[in-house]
């Protein structure tokens, strides 16, 4: 999927992604570049800074690359996005998060080198340092009404060695910003009315919603599934832990991250977690095949390819003994 983007070969920090004539994973979801989406990401990207900017915690922690330039004439095969990362990462290793449990020519696991070289071999270590950062920012943005589109393929680890011999610095960072669910109202609570209509200026309007159920939706299905639970299922099927075990650690960080969040913010956006992750019977699960290429959309009802759900069992209740 990543095939429509390429590097500049002068200039590595900078990438540009083009349209391609060609679909992936249905029919219609297809690999060009709508112009609203180059404003949308453009958006995110801004909304996005602005928590960064009120919570200050996240500043050396998150990194979010530049999709501020674009370039398009009215066309989807018009279209390039021009994307560039932040500076001060020639001495950092990125990886993106969906290579984390690929293999090294040597047949070992991309993890297994990063932990031998930050964390003394533990992965374990480096698993809990990894949740601990993406729930705690991912909750922090679920309180605020934002819930992002950065799966394993947009958001990648940062790590370096300035914290000292046995103390590295992990950072995420993020790309790809179009394609959020924003809750308008909890939004306008959170940061002001003024400054909150400011910052949603979105082309595509199913990007905001009325409620945090859409939210929810893609908490669960990006952060939750793809980016947490997806490293548990396959290191336990590597024979690295139990996968209850597993499964109990990344409840733990998640767990943490809300009463976290309900300690700090104000609003229902902690118990909205609790209901519709930790402790729903089930979870929604995206149906983008089902939804982009068996059923027409007057079949299925998708308004969205890409946020079509069905629902499947909460394996994380697995983590608490059920």
């Amino acid at each position: 999927m990543s095939m429509r983007t390429v590097a500049v070969a002068d200039d590595p920090l900078t990438h540009l992604k083009l349209p391609l004539t060609t679909a992936t994973l249905g029919l219609r979801n297809r690999r060009t570049v709508k112009p609203g989406t180059l404003l949308d990401g453009e958006v995110a990207q801004r909304l996005t800074e602005a928590v960064i900017a009120r919570e200050r915690r996240f500043a050396d922690t998150v990194l979010l690359a530049d999709e501020t330039t674009h370039l398009h004439a009215g066309h989807e095969l018009l279209a390039t996005l021009v994307r560039r990362y932040p500076p001060g990462l020639e001495n950092a290793q990125i990886v993106p998060l969906a290579g984390l449990l690929a293999r090294t020519p040597d047949g070992t696991l991309v993890a297994d080198v990063l932990a031998e070289r930050y964390y003394g071999g533990d992965l374990f270590a480096l698993l809990d340092a990894y949740l601990t950062l993406l729930f705690d920012f991912h909750t922090t943005l679920f309180a605020y009404g934002i819930a992002l589109e950065s799966h394993q393929q947009n958001t990648s680890l940062v790590f370096d060695d300035t914290g000292g011999p046995g103390a590295p610095r992990l950072r995420l960072l993020i790309k790809d910003h179009d394609g959020p669910r924003v809750h308008a109202i909890r939004l306008a609570v959170m940061i002001g009315g003024a400054d909150a209509a400011d910052l949603c200026g979105f082309d595509d309007r199913r990007i905001l919603t009325g409620g945090d159920g859409p939210v929810a939706d893609v908490f669960t299905t990006i952060t939750v599934h793809l980016c947490a639970a997806a490293l548990a299922f396959e290191l336990a099927a590597l024979g690295r832990a139990p996968l209850d075990v597993l499964l109990r650690r990344l409840r733990a960080r998640l767990t943490e991250a809300v009463e976290r969040t309900g300690a700090v913010y104000p609003g229902a956006a902690a118990a909205v977690l609790r209901a519709r992750v930790l402790d729903a019977d089930r979870l929604p699960v995206k149906a983008m095949v089902t939804a982009g290429t068996l059923f027409t959309k007057a079949r299925s009802g998708a308004a969205d390819v890409n946020k079509h759900y069905v629902t499947g069992p909460n394996y994380l209740l697995r983590g608490r003994g059920r």
